[in-house]
């Protein structure tokens, strides 16, 4: 899926939703776009002496309830309508966990795995001195994204403060904890997943010990959701990455092929499992398929061969509309990436908050149980939703989110009833 399609594809979710709510045409024709997007040219001196420009992106979509919140990534195939897009599914997603944030994403045009440490610093500050004026901590707060992290997230930071009115540190989250980033914040995305897929397993009566787990994508997202799900009982027994897949029906030794990946930069050629592709994976007999690489992975084709009864999803949209109509026609319980994966902004939140607060520390068990409490109460909230209103869990994740702008920009009076 371009990022055409997906921007049209969000849209349209986001019209049906409100149709479907009964909520007034003026609520769609407000949410239906970013209130802004601001295109910034980064000139970069590269390492032979010559100059290259690099171009990035911000979109900041509705601030219904707050800042605009969302992370930036590096990645060479970012596209205006994907950033757009995807701010759109944050303020979503803020919306479905009770976020006081409205919906923010970032992107820059390049590869950074290809690109050497200087060259992405620069990236990193010219971006930043780009959005000056749109970021602060009470306006647009950025966080890591796909291929960032909190030493580039501490880059930005540092270029921020430079032209800051006052050394606010918490404009940004995903710092590392020595800059006032908050503990657990790495694993965060990943085990806000596996809470989702533990109140998904309890709902479909799958005993989550023993549960048989097969995840697409090994980096961050997907390794941590590995992890974190095993360590409640369940047992992965296939994951894969840009390199192929693996699976052994007895389970992954998840430390020891950590470990591999570490010194091999991939999964390929683990011993002890067998190599299956993208495809093989989906299609394999297991409980709970987690995809967690990037969107548009399971189209109606796709969907016709999963043979799990739960799909928690970890990527952004890694579902098209219609693989996720094939998903619910074949009673599979879909766990939107609005509520699955939103663990990552929840304790953004959190570092926030705690950075609002002076620098009062959050320790690693606060954090994990608050996110157990968000992530818990949105499930429910959601299921609750899809039960009451007959649809999917996606569909009713949409309709949650929506009803809740809606309602809001009501009580602002930016619509009328």
């Amino acid at each position: 899926m371009n990022g055409a399609e997906f921007f049209r594809d969000t849209q349209e979710t986001i019209r049906m939703a409100v149709e479907r709510l009964g909520h007034p045409d003026s609520a769609y024709k407000i949410l239906r776009y970013p209130r802004r997007t601001l295109e910034v040219n980064i000139a970069v001196t590269m390492p032979n002496g010559s100059t290259e420009t690099f171009l990035g992106y911000r979109s900041q979509h509705a601030a219904v309830f707050g800042p605009y919140k969302g992370g930036v990534r590096f990645h060479p195939n970012v596209t205006k309508d994907e950033v757009e897009a995807l701010s759109m599914l944050m303020t979503l997603k803020n919306a479905v966990l009770g976020l006081p944030y409205g919906g923010g994403k970032g992107g820059v045009i390049c590869d950074p795995t290809a690109l050497d440490e200087s060259t992405v610093e620069q990236i990193a500050r010219g971006y930043v001195r780009g959005l000056k004026d749109m970021l602060g901590p009470h306006k647009d707060i950025p966080a890591p994204d796909v291929n960032t992290n909190s030493r580039i997230i501490g880059w930005m930071l540092d270029e921020f403060l430079k032209i800051a009115p006052e050394l606010d540190f918490s404009v940004f989250t995903g710092k590392t904890v020595n800059l006032g980033g908050i503990e657990g914040r790495t694993e965060a995305t990943g085990l806000g997943i596996a809470f989702a897929t533990r109140e998904a397993c309890k709902v479909r009566g799958i005993d989550l010990t023993g549960a048989r787990i097969a995840v697409q994508g090994f980096g961050n997202v997907g390794k941590g959701f590995a992890q974190s799900i095993a360590h409640m009982g369940a047992k992965v027994v296939a994951v894969s990455d840009i390199s192929g897949g693996l699976y052994n029906p007895n389970g992954l030794d998840l430390d020891t092929l950590s470990a591999y990946q570490a010194a091999n930069k991939v999964v390929r050629g683990f011993p002890g499992a067998d190599a299956v592709t993208n495809a093989e994976l989906f299609a394999l007999p297991v409980d709970v398929l987690v995809p967690a690489a990037l969107e548009g992975q399971i189209t109606a084709e796709v969907a016709n061969t999963v043979r799990a009864p739960i799909v928690a999803e970890g990527a952004n949209g890694p579902t098209t509309p219609e693989g996720a109509k094939v998903l619910f026609d074949r009673g599979i319980m879909q766990v939107p990436d609005i509520l699955a994966n939103g663990g990552g902004v929840a304790v953004s939140y959190f570092e926030w908050v705690q950075g609002r607060q002076g620098g009062l520390r959050w320790s690693l068990r606060a954090v994990e149980r608050r996110l157990d409490r968000y992530m818990t109460e949105a499930f429910q909230a959601v299921h609750s939703y899809s039960l009451g209103h007959g649809v999917s869990m996606r569909e009713a994740a949409f309709l949650f989110a929506v009803d809740r702008l809606a309602k809001g920009m009501i009580e602002r009076g930016w619509v009328r009833p």
